[in-house]
């Protein structure tokens, strides 16, 4: 609303200036020898739209450190702000309970080893009662051919070798279930020690300790946040994007990142250049937007959770352009110098974005007028000048 006034008031004043004295003026300059400037004209130009999307710094990579077991928490080793390695220890638990069911497991596993060392045994020893029993049942049946044997010596042999063949295939079957118990007794010897491991929570990654949720003395269970830690390196920008508009936002695109505290308004000067690194699929549901990351530059140096407004390129449109150095600005209102008949003519205008293009000009200005590229200090409205040359606008006609 300022601006508003501001503008009407200066246009007043330009107006009333020009209504009251432009017999004066006019034969003020008729004595004055004419000023020598360049002139650009406005260019109309294909321009994106601006989409601008407000979010927060975040690392790259986050970590919220919980716990696998239920166990009363022995000690908290770090806090807000420290920064850790990876494997460094942050919370330990009452390992008492569990470090019992390890033993438990260990110890039947070695029972399991045991087990199965005496299978192996008993395998022997039917292997040796076989091979006995084998070589009787042999010499019988060769003494039964020559009829030096009886029918009750050859039933026995038989009965031998039979009753050795089933010593030796229930050896066989004791091995087998004593490996079975082995191979079991490990794998709890394994998850035990893996839930003893638990009761040690350590940084997952080098970084820095952002929230420490807890204490020694309470209880820790799994899901339960305990410390969170963010990684070391480079950041990115975490925006929520409406559906409506993100068709325009792609992978890999480059956008304008201004940075600054959060709450606070970012200049335009400061902006600094992005890539867009992912573009969320799924949309959300209450908002019906979705989430973009971009990525940081490694040298912009933004603490976690400070404001940030990404800048995308949006649908193409035709606009009006002028270099910035045409443009006279006084507080909030912009100017510039009318070049038409050899007379310059003092014109306010209404500025939008800046870009590689130039500064976008919303209104008071027609396509191909010609500016003064850059006016000198002491013009005034209804000079006369002589236009030295044209600067040729890129992207336009002249």
């Amino acid at each position: 609303m300022k601006a508003l006034t501001g503008i009407i008031a200066l246009s007043l004043t330009v107006s009333g200036v020009a209504a009251c004295g432009r017999s004066d003026d006019v034969a003020a300059d008729k004595g004055r020898e004419p000023i020598d400037v360049t002139v650009v004209a406005v260019t109309p130009l294909d321009v994106a739209e601006r989409l601008e999307a407000g979010g927060v710094v975040a690392a790259q990579e986050t970590a919220t450190v919980s716990s696998r077991i239920v166990a009363t928490i022995a000690g908290v080793r770090v806090k807000a702000g420290d920064r850790v390695r990876a494997g460094d220890v942050l919370v330990s638990l009452d390992a008492a309970e569990v470090a019992g069911h390890a033993q438990q497991a260990r110890a039947s596993a070695l029972a399991a080893e045991k087990s199965l060392t005496l299978a192996r045994s008993e395998q022997s020893a039917a292997e040796a009662g076989q091979r006995l029993a084998a070589a009787w049942h042999k010499r019988v049946t060769t003494l039964r051919a020559r009829n030096s044997a009886t029918d009750q010596e050859g039933d026995e042999a038989d009965a031998r070798l039979a009753a050795a063949a089933a010593r030796m295939a229930g050896a066989q079957a004791s091995i087998e279930a004593a490996d079975a118990n082995l191979v079991s007794a490990r794998s709890a010897a394994d998850a035990a020690a893996a839930n003893e491991s638990y009761a040690t929570l350590r940084a997952p990654f080098d970084g820095l300790i952002t929230e420490r949720l807890t204490d020694p003395g309470n209880l820790a269970a799994p899901g339960v946040p305990l410390v969170r830690i963010e990684a070391d390196g480079a950041r990115q920008v975490v925006v929520r994007v409406d559906e409506a508009r993100v068709a325009y936002v792609h992978s890999g695109d480059t956008v304008d990142l201004q940075i600054g505290g959060a709450g606070e308004s970012v200049p335009r000067d400061k902006a600094v250049e992005g890539v867009v690194a992912e573009v969320a699929r799924a949309v959300g549901a209450d908002q019906r937007a979705f989430t973009v990351k971009v990525s940081v530059p490694r040298t912009v140096t933004a603490r976690s959770g400070t404001f940030a407004r990404v800048v995308f390129r949006g649908a193409p449109r035709r606009a009006l352009t002028l270099p910035a150095q045409a443009i006279r600005r006084h507080g909030q209102v912009s100017s510039v110098y009318v070049v038409k008949d050899g007379v310059a003519r003092l014109r306010l205008i209404q500025t939008g974005p800046s870009s590689a293009a130039g500064i976008e000009i919303l209104a008071g200005l027609d396509a191909f007028e010609s500016v003064v590229a850059s006016p000198p200090g002491g013009m005034a409205d209804g000079a006369r000048v002589v236009v030295g040359g044209m600067r040729p606008p890129s992207g336009g006609r002249p």
